[in-house]
């Protein structure tokens, strides 16, 4: 919530907003946006009739500042005046107590609290002084009808349960953190003796030794299969044939002829020349220079890493929708563990439904029919330790499908299914909220946003991050971008405008948009500098929908009114960041190979 709905429905019959933050850090003149008729001031007079105070306490005193002073501004409070008091606490550990008490003894009736959604405020309160109960208020900040006793007789039972569950959630707090720190004296103390580090190393040193020997043991049966090879062919037999008659002329040269004649007529009998000890597959490995013969069909490229990058065991429609936002390599069973190797992804993960069903390269592992796919499995969980790369058990189908993978050392866990693609989707039938829906809560996007965050990798939602570039003339004008930034359900990264420090958008730099001048630096670009237009909440979610479902490079509308349909002309409103740069005409953009995709110009009230 922003500051003006928590403030402006409070605003009936006030002329006077009073700052009293001014000598504080906080600019709250650039937030609040008042209307018409009512003014801000920083008088230190009474608070009265037609006047609205404006206060703030937090952790940190020289921004917000401290309780001596909320108490100063309480004691000027009269009957008739009404304040907001904003937060810098989180809203679990809002300190309301400790000014509870100062707010009844100035007879001062708490309205309304909501949470607010900017970085160094998080909660807010509207209160009033008065000499009687006053209704109270709903979530939308209206006065719901008073019935005296009644009234009363809630307020005080909601505040003796509420007291009562707070009080029960205080101290599980206050157990938890207990637990907390001892857990991390413990942990402490375990450093200090050096067993937990000890133990630590020692497991990646067993890792590490365990990948060199096996990697060892290859290059020794790699090794082998050629010696084998060279001891059966007809070079050496030749040679050995020749050094023999040179130690001794007298016999040797006798039967130098006849042996030769004897490797002559046997040379096309390939299995007469190779011992049978010798596997064929060893031979084959042999051909190979450094024995990567089941690599062959695998392309390795070598570029900065700004995507996540998933070593998987996974299904094949789910390694197709992973790979749209995400660089997959599938493992199979003989290959995985030189894959995790090469690639040295941000995760191993292995979904639960490719081990359990009844079809691929993984099919009954974990469910102890398929020992071999058991001990390979382990094996690409211990390459992942030794590289120091996370394990992920991506649950999206009943353990009980393959029960042996819970005995394996996971980081980490995630139930759930795998997501959807929104190209997958149809517009008709799921209708545009459908796609709203998936885009923010349901997409396969969202999902690999989840694991990213798990793992520390590149998060795959930053690619839907947009730059508006809007130009603000006057105060009205930044009223206006301040409010239509902050109401979109899809919140723009970031504003570019051409004068950062003349335009007064602080509110939108406390709310976590991004305000500067120059080039934008987001993947995408929305023109936004006709702020004469009304814009609806969800124009930039309804954009990236639409760009998301098709893949096109620019986004925007037709005068014919195209929906979700491929077009070769249109009016961009979403375009990508580095078409937006390359300066060229939109009019050309479709003859050079861009894709545009259209959605409904009305969308636009």
């Amino acid at each position: 919530m922003r500051l003006t709905d928590l403030l402006h429905p409070h605003l009936d019959g006030v002329t006077t907003v009073v700052d009293a933050t001014a000598g504080g850090g906080l600019r709250l003149d650039r937030y609040v946006h008042l209307p018409p008729g009512v003014r801000l001031s920083t008088h230190e007079q009474p608070i009265g009739p037609g006047q609205l105070v404006l206060l703030s306490y937090g952790p940190d005193p020289k921004l917000h500042g401290d309780e001596a002073a909320c108490l100063a501004v309480l004691q000027r409070m009269r009957p008739g005046g009404r304040g907001l008091i904003l937060f810098g606490h989180d809203g679990l550990e809002l300190p309301y107590h400790r000014l509870l008490d100062h707010l009844v003894t100035h007879r001062c009736q708490v309205l309304r609290a909501s949470a607010l959604g900017y970085t160094r405020l998080h909660a807010g309160a509207v209160f009033a002084c008065t000499e009687e109960l006053l209704p109270l208020h709903d979530w939308f900040g209206r006065p719901v009808p008073s019935d005296g006793l009644a009234t009363q007789l809630r307020v005080v039972g909601e505040y003796v349960l509420a007291d009562f569950a707070s009080r029960a959630l205080r101290a599980r707090t206050l157990d938890l953190e207990r637990t907390a720190e001892e857990t991390a004296r413990a942990l402490e103390a375990a450093r200090d003796g050096g067993t937990a580090e000890h133990l630590a190393a020692v497991t990646r040193e067993k890792a590490q030794l365990d990948s060199a020997l096996r990697g060892a043991r290859d290059r020794v049966a790699l090794l082998e299969a050629r010696v084998a090879m060279l001891d059966g062919s007809t070079s050496l037999r030749a040679g050995r044939a020749l050094v023999a008659a040179a130690r001794s002329p007298g016999r040797g040269m006798v039967r130098l002829p006849r042996e030769l004649y004897g490797m002559w007529r046997g040379r096309g009998r390939g299995t007469a020349a190779r011992p049978a000890a010798v596997p064929q597959t060893r031979e084959a490995d042999a051909a190979v220079p450094d024995g990567r013969l089941h690599l062959a069909h695998r392309g390795f490229s070598s570029a900065p890493r700004d995507r996540l990058v998933i070593a998987g065991v996974l299904g094949d429609s789910t390694a197709e929708d992973f790979a749209a936002y995400a660089v997959v390599n599938r493992l199979l069973p003989h290959d995985g563990r030189l894959l995790v190797e090469r690639t040295d992804p941000d995760a191993l993960v292995v979904q639960l439904s490719a081990c359990s069903d009844a079809i691929g390269p993984w099919s009954l592992t974990g469910t102890g029919l398929a020992p071999d796919l058991d001990r390979s499995l382990a094996e690409l969980v211990g390459q992942a330790e030794a590289l120091g790369r996370k394990s992920v058990l991506w649950r999206d189908a009943p353990t009980s499908g393959a029960p042996g993978l819970a005995h394996l050392a996971w980081d980490a866990v995630i139930d759930g299914d795998t997501g959807v693609r929104l190209s997958g989707l149809d517009p008709v039938a799921d209708g545009r909220e459908g796609l709203w829906e998936a885009f923010r809560h349901a997409g396969t996007r969202v999902r690999l946003s989840r694991l990213a965050r798990l793992v520390g990798a590149p998060d795959p939602l930053d690619r839907r991050r947009v730059a508006v570039l809007a130009s603000p003339r006057d105060d009205s004008d930044i009223a206006r971008l301040t409010d239509q930034m902050l109401r979109q359900v899809h919140r723009p990264a970031e504003v570019v405008v051409p004068d950062p420090a003349g335009a007064a958008l602080d509110e939108l730099t406390a709310a976590g948009v991004a305000v500067h001048a120059g080039e934008p630096t987001a993947p995408w670009v929305a023109d936004w500098t006709d702020l004469s237009v009304d814009r609806p909440d969800t124009l930039l979610l309804d954009l990236m929908c639409a760009q998301e479902y098709s893949g096109a490079d620019a986004v925007g509308h037709t005068p014919a009114d195209d929906d979700y349909a491929f077009v070769p002309d249109l009016r961009p409103a979403l375009v990508r960041r580095s078409l937006f740069l390359a300066g060229t005409s939109a009019d050309t953009w479709f003859r050079k190979g861009h894709r545009l995709f259209a959605v409904r110009g009305k969308e636009i009230a």
